[in-house]
């Protein structure tokens, strides 16, 4: 028989979900609405910079694949040979591009001093539109945005793969814990993880060095604004919002126990670094298999559900954080470029469903705090 304890969590956890269902039925009829084609004009660029900051690992990064057309799952074969996504191309079969979003990629420079933080490159620093290789979430996303503003939109992240945020992401002010045996670093610690009483392992890294050097090189972005920003004349920006698709590398048990923790600490920290106390954050869960996503990554996906603002676990997020669920947007290998689970096949629906799942939960977001403004 259940005790009294488990069924309470039971009931919580279930009360939980219901409210997240409740607002995904919401932001899943927007995210039906169609995008209009860009009409290729600029943003009114008297008004500030409105500035979202996407940070991640590698599928942040984007491998959703374009080409070639008559591969099923590129993004080529969905827009030309399916007729989805039509905001995508203009009716001579071009891809589109929009003058009001600006698409920037910064990204560590690989092989220097991990303790260098600002050798990083500018991976894109373009217009919105398509080209060649691959796409992440930030296309569609950046479509919605661009859509929803009359502001210059900056696309702006700061990420590269194969990070973990109970590691190379943990954010400033994250403590040391126990966990079978071992004791696992705090931010600045190094190496990840040790035996109290025995000789640590020596290495060229450090606990949160991924989180501060990401945060560096959004800064400098931002500083720097004419660079990245044609007609940017000085006259402001907002941080407005931050994006995070994250958790492959975190599927281990360690890692897995703590990521709940580590990720509201995550979202404080980056709107005090950040001096944005009311941006909003919007995550997608990792969702490799879909529906059969266990272990330790199902721990993972739950664990970012659970601080979703309308869950009421963390009242602070109420109505400023929102999660959305991937797995639906999992495609089969059969339907998909490759079979490599760990970048979702290459399925370049995939990645234009998160985006398209993450652009209008930031816009519910956004258009609940203009209502409040307005009462």
């Amino acid at each position: 028989m259940m005790n009294s304890r488990v069924l309470q969590t039971c009931c919580e956890s279930a009360a939980a979900l219901l409210a997240v269902a409740c607002f995904c039925f919401g932001t899943a009829a927007r995210a039906a609405e169609p995008i209009p084609d860009p009409d290729g004009n600029p943003a009114d660029m008297s008004k500030p910079v409105k500035v979202f900051i996407l940070l991640g690992q590698s599928n942040m990064l984007g491998f959703g694949r374009i080409d070639p057309v008559d591969q099923p799952g590129t993004l080529s074969w969905l827009v030309k040979e399916r007729d989805k996504y039509p905001h995508l191309i203009d009716d001579d079969g071009d891809w589109t591009l929009r003058k009001d979003v600006r698409n920037v990629h910064v990204m560590d420079q690989r092989g220097g001093d991990f303790r260098d933080l600002m050798r990083f490159g500018d991976v894109k620093n373009e217009w919105l539109t398509v080209k060649k290789g691959h796409i992440g979430p930030e296309l569609q996303f950046g479509h919605i945005m661009g859509h929803m503003h009359d502001e210059p939109v900056l696309i702006l992240k700061a990420c590269i793969g194969n990070r973990s945020l109970g590691w190379d992401l943990l954010p400033p002010g994250s403590e040391q814990f126990e966990f079978d045996g071992k004791t696992y670093a705090g931010y600045k610690d190094t190496p990840s993880s040790w035996v109290e009483g025995e000789p640590r392992k020596e290495v060229n890294w450090y606990a949160g060095r991924q989180y501060d050097a990401d945060t560096a090189h959004a800064k400098e972005v931002l500083k720097n604004l004419e660079k990245y920003y044609p007609g940017y004349e000085g006259q402001g920006y907002e941080v407005a919002g931050f994006v995070w698709w994250q958790g492959h590398k975190d599927q281990n048990a360690a890692h897995a126990s703590r990521y709940e923790q580590n990720l509201v600490h995550l979202i404080k920290t980056l709107r005090r670094d950040f001096d944005s106390p009311e941006a909003k954050f919007v995550l997608a869960t990792i969702a490799f298999g879909g529906d059969e996503l266990s272990g330790h990554g199902l721990q993972i996906a739950n664990a970012q559900l659970a601080v979703s603002g309308e869950t009421g676990t963390y009242p602070e997020f109420e109505g400023n954080v929102k999660a959305i669920d991937a797995r639906p947007f999992w495609r089969d290998k059969t339907v998909s470029p490759s079979g490599a689970g760990y970048h979702y096949n290459h399925n370049a629906e995939t990645y234009m469903e998160v985006g398209n799942a993450l652009g209008w939960a930031m816009a519910e977001l956004l258009t609940r705090q203009e209502e409040r403004s307005s009462r």
